[in-house]
């Protein structure tokens, strides 16, 4: 699907214009997994089911660049009610670089001081302690809920290039990413990784030719190094349409090696096709007019359970911003545009927080909600919308829900809330 401008892999705001969780094979490690890694992850999470039961589980993405002009941090997951909420964060973005796993913007993730009141313990960081950053602050927000699970993801949109060299060496790969994730400063915050690689043997922002077979043997070798006693997800494309993305690679035959997949199902329809036609970007059904029959969610989780991959392993996936246009007269959907509608930190997106009061949902169309102010069109999920899907995830069995990103909730959490 065409995610020019998708919010999940972009280091957007601060780092570019540019962006999880795959199936639950935790019982199949590989056999070359060493003792001591069993050791070291036999303390955090055991399995997928001891992590949360099929339909429970409730992801939610955290950027790492959401410190800055977004002013967003671990503390505001804590005081905005969704601490409660979540099973698992997911740290979003981990780099890709030379086939193997890198950080990203370190300061943010590892040095950035905390004072008393931007901490989620109320106690501030010292200059000489070992471990600052949001991965210090993630460490005392699982202090505060033992049962919460943090997953590092690696790639996104604007980070996905690297998976390219990666899946020529995948055990090399894999080895590089559980050092990384299991370094010894911070082996206590991750309970696992999660790979979001846009697009195997397809295009995102750049194009990736490894071959169909190559992603199934990279998280082959990424599930082998982490064992068992690690969670292994992975966020996968929603392009149900013959011949798409989801065709691209052999996402049933690696749905052995991991715990459950997040299939992207948001960013279907948006302003990188300026002109329109106006469509809502998540929507959880088809109807009468949509540009491509095909991309919903609906179309999207059939597709996935058609190859064989079991519902209890796939997430739906919510969106927890909207796109919109400008220069649409037409308040229902189909009509035409002149752009993208101005957002607060870039053009055609914007979170729910700052739409629920600017431009208000004023109608629904395929299980989501659109709204029509002046001359902009925007399409959000609301609450109500929200709800309406989660009867749908219960009716289809679906393993539980995640969405893109924390940050664009209001600070009193209602999006999570109608998830729950």
């Amino acid at each position: 699907m065409p995610q020019l401008n998708r919010p999940r892999a972009r280091f957007r705001a601060l780092l570019a214009t540019a962006c999880c969780a795959v199936l639950g094979a935790g019982l199949l490690a590989g056999a070359g997994t060493a003792a001591a890694d069993q050791s070291a992850g036999a303390a955090k999470a055991t399995t997928a089911e001891a992590d949360a039961k099929a339909g429970s589980r409730v992801v939610g993405y955290f950027t790492e660049w959401g410190v800055y002009d977004r002013n967003y941090h671990v503390k505001n997951i804590e005081t905005s009610g969704s601490a409660n909420k979540l099973t698992h964060i997911n740290y979003a973005f981990g780099n890709v670089q030379g086939g193997k796993c890198t950080m990203g913007d370190a300061y943010a993730a590892t040095d950035k001081a905390y004072t008393a009141g931007q901490s989620v313990d109320g106690v501030a960081d010292t200059w000489d302690q070992p471990l600052r950053g949001n991965f210090n602050q993630l460490r005392k927000l699982k202090k505060k809920h033992p049962n919460l699970k943090v997953l590092w993801s690696f790639g996104g949109w604007t980070w996905s290039g690297g998976f390219t060299q990666a899946a020529q060496n995948p055990a090399a790969f894999a080895q590089s990413c559980y050092d990384l994730v299991e370094n010894s400063k911070w082996a206590d915050v991750f309970d696992g990784i999660d790979i979001d690689w846009e697009y195997p043997n397809a295009c995102g922002l750049t194009c990736d030719t490894s071959g169909r077979a190559a992603y199934k043997n990279l998280m082959s070798a990424v599930r082998a190094k982490f064992g068992s006693k690690n969670l292994v997800t992975a966020a996968i494309p929603a392009d149900a349409a013959a011949g798409g993305k989801i065709d691209a690679a052999d996402y049933a035959g690696a749905a052995q090696y991991v715990d459950w997949y997040n299939p992207m199902t948001y960013d279907y329809f948006g302003a990188w096709e300026a002109k329109g036609p106006t469509a809502p970007h998540s929507p959880l059904s088809s109807y009468t007019g949509i540009p491509k029959p095909e991309w919903n969610s609906q179309s999207t989780i059939a597709k996935l359970k058609g190859l064989g991959i079991p519902s209890d392993k796939l997430l739906l996936g919510i969106g927890f911003y909207g796109r919109g246009w400008t220069g649409v007269t037409q308040k229902a959907p189909g009509g035409t545009a002149t752009g993208p509608a101005a957002g607060k930190y870039e053009q055609g997106i914007d979170d729910y927080k700052e739409l629920k009061t600017k431009c208000p949902a004023n109608g629904t169309v395929g299980g989501t909600a659109y709204a029509h102010c002046g001359t902009n069109w925007w399409s959000y999920d609301t609450p109500a919308t929200i709800g309406g899907k989660m009867n749908y995830k219960n009716q289809q069995g679906l393993g539980g829900t995640f969405f893109w990103e924390l940050s664009g909730d209001t600070a009193n959490g209602e999006l999570i809330k109608a998830i729950n």
